[in-house]
């Protein structure tokens, strides 16, 4: 039985043209639109026209005996990857923080199509780059970094994995109820909610809400680590504020739900990929076992 050849899967998301047109369903409204909000389509042509002509030279650099899948970003929880697939985020960092979560151990190169709109942290790789880069990741011979995850995990069983961060609160604006344990210490909160960050989230959302709060913490990326930030909490006669942040390594976070209706935990800012939270609800959230295998340059 011949041996299975290795599958390069590309994820990419809808380019902002492509957005528009699904909205608008034709040209010349998208154009329409454009011009009376003060923008012009050419500029959105010449995003879209880079970003594809990127993944075409993308898809040309595999080998020409491997095979290719093309996933969507609003796929992704329908695809399924296999042990040997070697995986490529064409796109902003995002993207690679959005797949990282389908998978198990399995390389992640992240190319960056537009290095002059994009930071390119996790997506850093150029395209010219990915004819080498692609075999030495199945050979093992790629520089890998193992970013650590962050785990949610409810009382019955259901679990939640992101690469950047998790979210527990109430999926409105109004406040999040809930009680806090960190080892032996515990309290009730009223807050806006609480994030627990890794290493790579520490630099996004954890990073503005420390630096409003002055409530910073230091955590490498593939440290076996994760912090958490408590959103304003609000101090009452049942409420308390001791537990703001703080950094988790050997004993998880637990959160007991006091909301009847609307709690949440989402990962990675994305509030439709969710688990419900409602009253009596537990959740432990610690750093994964899964880690996020980032081939780099």
């Amino acid at each position: 039985m011949p041996a299975v050849t290795p599958r390069a899967v590309f994820v990419t998301r809808d380019t902002d043209y492509e957005l528009l047109l699904a909205r608008h369903a034709t040209r010349g409204q998208v154009r329409f639109f454009l011009e009376s909000r003060g923008q012009r389509i050419e500029a959105i042509d010449a995003r879209h026209a880079q970003f594809h002509a990127t993944l075409i030279q993308a898809r040309a650099a595999v080998p020409p005996d491997w095979r290719q899948a093309l996933v969507r970003r609003p796929d992704l929880d329908r695809f399924l990857f296999a042990r040997d697939d070697v995986i490529v985020a064409v796109g902003q960092d995002g993207l690679v923080a959005n797949v990282a979560k389908y998978l198990s151990a399995q390389p992640v190169i992240g190319v960056n199509p537009a290095p002059d709109l994009y930071d390119g942290v996790l997506a850093r790789v150029a395209v010219a780059r990915l004819a080498s880069l692609l075999p030495a990741s199945v050979a093992g011979a790629a520089s890998v970094e193992h970013r650590t995850m962050v785990q949610a995990v409810l009382d019955g069983g259901e679990r939640l994995l992101a690469l950047n961060e998790i979210f527990v609160g109430h999926r409105s604006h109004q406040s999040a109820r809930y009680r806090i344990e960190v080892g032996d210490a515990v309290e009730d909160h009223s807050s806006s909610g609480l994030i627990v960050a890794s290493g790579t989230g520490v630099t996004g959302w954890a990073r503005s809400i420390g630096e409003a709060t002055g409530l910073t913490l230091r955590i490498d990326p593939e440290e076996r680590a994760v912090g958490y930030w408590v959103r304003e909490p609000f101090p009452s006669m049942t409420t308390s504020t001791g537990l703001r942040a703080g950094k988790l390594a050997a004993s998880p976070l637990a959160v007991t739900s006091r909301m009847n209706e609307g709690g949440v935990v989402f990962a990675d800012g994305i509030e439709q990929d969710f688990m419900p939270f409602d009253w009596g609800r537990r959740v432990e959230l610690a750093p994964a076992s899964r880690t996020l295998n980032l081939v780099v340059e």
